[in-house]
């Protein structure tokens, strides 16, 4: 097996992602937009995206990290909305797409118009979390987008396979795919919550080494999906389930196993996203290739049509969803806040389709009935192609041009200051109680120097958050973080400068030298995470 086609793939991903990073446009519509030109480039292989690769292969990791980051509490609070758009929107979308379909394409049955449904519904998880953080979207909005994009694969996946075996003719019905449904979903939450209790009981009993522990977090979005998926469950579900308690518990494991499992998850999540992007433009030839009897304008047309309704399908149904419960339940009005028409505006918009999709569509038999061929499936992947790549330049472009213009409340980052000097206040008032208990028993006795900096370094981490507060330096305009972080920089430069030039010159050896550096990694690492605030 030749694997320099694929390492190619890896790094021509990865350098156009770290290139959008020096420019205005999003991530994902550069990697799509390099992966379309290159596609038609000499000398550049195809990249078939196959299913049996991308559902079990990539998919996990994808949601696991989204989960990871994702709030549990915050997800039980939006409930209702993340289960309207993740469930009944899915479901209403691959209606409202199979049927229009159906409608516009001559001799397309409506059992393959469906699977088209079924395979355009769901948005994608990646491109909904990678827009929503960096347009820091209001808190409600971006858990609800996380939410949806976490659980909609799940009801997409399901309907796929109730109207592809009615497509086939293995006699499909509606009580049957609603018994699919439901024991997808059910099977695949309760093997998230059988796997997730052992699993972390495990990570906790690994946090002697921090090496093994992140090997196990590699390998846990995988266990999920397999074992899930082996019993006919969910296993977009089960993998959801493990990641969000695991997430919630993870203050429960060593400090070394969360510091490599940031730096881990990071790096595979920026290498497995910008390769999926770039996967799905180079797509296209083989697309193109496959449209047989359909002409360019006839395809097109029907791609507009299908992009149109996929659209106007968000809105139909996001509007009602958001205001009907509303005025039905006292208890929702009581409970919630109130919204403006702003929000599922920007709800409606971010409905961007990506790898799963395409994933799903390629997964699409070649013949139903023995030998007869699919109805239409080329035109299938080519609509499948078209609305992925419509939603996420036409959408993935203007959203935050839309947000700006309609002037939505962002979060107020003296208020986020202020809540989190607070917390930490009341962190280190806890902390100075236990110490001053510990200092109490002869057998924790310390020389005057260590206990002292024990204090001080207490109170650093006490003051660090309200010196963020102060004004901006007169002259620099930089601000008291950004100078002090600075500064520590500076200074831990020096050490680690005299560090190399004690090795060099044999007084240290190498082991020494990586005992000493990597001290000075976390404090450069305390220091910014004492002055920096998230984004």
């Amino acid at each position: 097996m030749d694997v320099m086609p694929l390492l190619l793939l890896v790094a021509g991903s990865a350098a156009v992602a770290g290139l959008a990073r020096r420019t205005p446009v999003p991530a994902p519509l550069l990697l799509v937009a390099a992966g379309l030109g290159a596609g038609y480039l000499p000398g550049v292989p195809d990249y078939p995206l196959d299913p049996h690769i991308v559902l079990p292969l990539l998919l996990p990791p994808l949601l696991h990290t989204a989960a990871l980051d994702s709030s549990y509490l915050d997800l039980r609070a939006n409930l209702r909305p993340v289960a309207l758009l993740s469930v009944g929107y899915v479901l209403f979308a691959t209606l409202a797409v199979g049927y229009a379909a159906y409608l516009v394409i001559p001799d397309l049955p409506l059992t393959a118009a469906l699977v088209l449904g079924a395979v355009v519904a769901p948005p994608d998880a990646v491109a909904a979390t990678a827009i929503a953080r960096r347009l820091r979207l209001p808190g409600r909005i971006t858990t609800i987008l996380q939410g949806e994009s976490l659980v909609n694969d799940a009801t997409a996946i399901t309907a796929y396979k109730v109207a592809l075996a009615a497509a086939v003719g293995e006699g499909a019905t509606w009580a049957g795919g609603l018994k699919e449904f439901g024991i997808a979903a059910v099977g695949g939450i309760g093997i998230g919550l059988v796997l997730m209790g052992p699993l972390h009981w495990l990570r906790c009993k690994l946090r002697d080494s921090a090496v093994l522990e992140n090997t196990l977090s590699l390998l846990i979005p995988f266990l999920a999906y397999s074992v899930a998926e082996h019993v006919g469950a969910s296993g977009v579900l089960a993998v959801v389930v493990v990641a969000l308690y695991l997430g919630h518990r993870s203050w429960q494991v060593g400090f070394e196993t969360r510091l490599q499992e940031a730096a881990v998850w990071t790096m595979v999540s920026f290498l497995l996203e910008s390769t999926v992007f770039a996967l799905i433009g180079l797509q296209l030839p083989v697309v193109v290739r496959g449209l047989g009897e359909f002409s360019t304008a006839q395809a097109l047309t029907y791609a507009l049509v299908v992009f149109a309704v996929v659209v106007l399908a968000r809105f139909v149904w996001v509007f009602p969803a958001t205001y009907v419960p509303r005025w039905l339940s006292a208890r929702i009005r009581e409970r919630e806040p109130d919204t403006t028409w702003t929000a599922p505006v920007i709800v409606g918009w971010a409905g961007m389709r990506g790898v799963v999709s395409l994933a799903i569509a390629f997964s699409i038999p070649l013949t139903i009935h023995g030998d007869e061929p699919f109805p239409a499936r080329n035109l299938v992947l080519f609509l499948t192609f078209s609305t992925v790549i419509g939603t996420l330049v036409v959408q993935g472009l203007t959203l935050p041009p839309l947000i700006r213009l309609l002037r939505l409340p962002r979060p107020d980052p003296q208020a986020e200051t202020l809540a989190e000097a607070q917390a930490q206040n009341d962190a280190s008032d806890a902390a100075e109680r236990r110490l001053h208990e510990l200092l109490e028993d002869s057998r924790n006795a310390l020389p005057g120097p260590l206990e002292d900096r024990l204090r001080t370094v207490l109170e650093r981490r006490r003051n660090a958050v309200w010196e963020r507060l102060g004004p901006p330096n007169a002259e620099t305009g930089e601000s008291v973080e950004a100078t002090y972080l600075r500064l520590a920089r500076e200074m831990i430069g020096a050490e680690r400068a005299v560090f190399v030039e004690l090795r060099d010159a044999r007084r240290i050896d190498d082991e020494m030298l990586r005992t000493l550096l990597r001290r000075l990694d976390l404090e450069e690492a305390a220091a910014y995470r004492e002055t920096v605030s998230p984004e």
